[in-house]
């Protein structure tokens, strides 16, 4: 498995995170435009309007289970422990990403928002399952 193939989903999770953060971003400079003032806020979020934490949620909601994604694919190909089934996971890992994401800042319906991380979750746990062993049982050099 080349770097690069390794490596993409990677870097489309990232992307996601940038985009969420862009999207952050604009909603609270509308809600500025819309008349909230800073001493509203500045405080943390319980003051934003709704669209503005949605998205600050969905932008932190990134720095959440997705380490474990970064430092698993990380050791991976350090360790040259990424195969096939290994990008494959990784790729249906950062899709629910994506399509939790995507719920999270238009219609925020938990239960849709829930299977997707659910499912991701899934797959990243089978992920650090399937590596663990497989450093495990390595023999000894």
């Amino acid at each position: 498995m080349s770097v690069q193939m390794i490596l993409l989903p990677l870097f489309l999770q990232v992307l996601l995170t940038i985009a969420l953060g862009l999207n952050m971003a604009v909603r609270r400079r509308m809600a500025f435009a819309q008349g909230t003032r800073w001493q509203d806020i500045a405080l943390r979020e319980p003051n934003w309007p709704k669209d503005a934490i949605i998205a600050h949620n969905a932008f932190l909601n990134q720095f959440e289970i997705p380490v474990l994604f970064y430092v698993l694919t990380i050791l991976a190909l350090i360790t040259k422990q990424a195969d096939l089934l290994f990008v494959i996971m990784a790729w249906i890992f950062v899709v629910m990403r994506y399509f939790q994401a995507a719920v999270f800042v238009t219609t925020n319906h938990v239960p849709i928002r829930g299977a997707f991380f659910g499912i991701g979750v899934l797959v990243l746990v089978i992920m650090w399952v399937i590596y663990i062993v497989r450093i495990l049982t390595l023999p000894w050099v």
